[in-house]
């Protein structure tokens, strides 16, 4: 165990994190997104939800300030679906970026999981909750 490091974020999750460079990404996952079927590094945290899991992540993660930091994945046209967790990850995200999370078409979103350093598998319930973070540089 450490201190400072929230306790939600298992080992293979924070090694993770401090193999990743400036521009790389990491996907946050629901509960439905394919994650062991798009990308190698898979890390489950089955359990917990998304918004709490980027809450915690956020705490160690910088994001980039030089590109769109934040991306979710926007809803299938006609899908009438409430998306109240992108509420949530806005707040959550407005405390370490003044930029809003940019949407991008869901099949967009699958070739950029693919490309991503590594995917992080939730369980989430609400449907739309997969966010892409982009690593920022750290200068503390």
């Amino acid at each position: 165990m450490l201190k400072g490091i929230p306790s939600i974020i298992p080992p293979e999750l924070l090694k993770i994190m401090m193999e990743m460079g400036h521009g790389d990404e990491l996907v946050i996952g629901d509960g439905n997104f394919p994650g062991a079927s798009i990308n190698e590094r898979c890390v489950r945290c089955d359990g917990h939800g998304a918004a709490e899991l980027v809450e915690a992540i956020l705490k160690l993660f910088p994001l980039d300030t030089y590109q769109k930091p934040t991306y979710l994945m926007e809803k299938v046209p006609g899908d009438t679906v409430s998306t109240p967790i992108w509420d949530v990850y806005e707040e959550i995200t407005g405390k370490y970026t003044d930029e809003k999370p940019e949407h991008i078409e869901r099949f967009e979103f699958y070739e950029r999981a693919k490309k991503a350093y590594a995917v992080v598998m939730t369980g989430e319930k609400a449907l739309y909750a997969n966010i892409i973070l982009k690593k920022g540089v750290v200068t503390e």
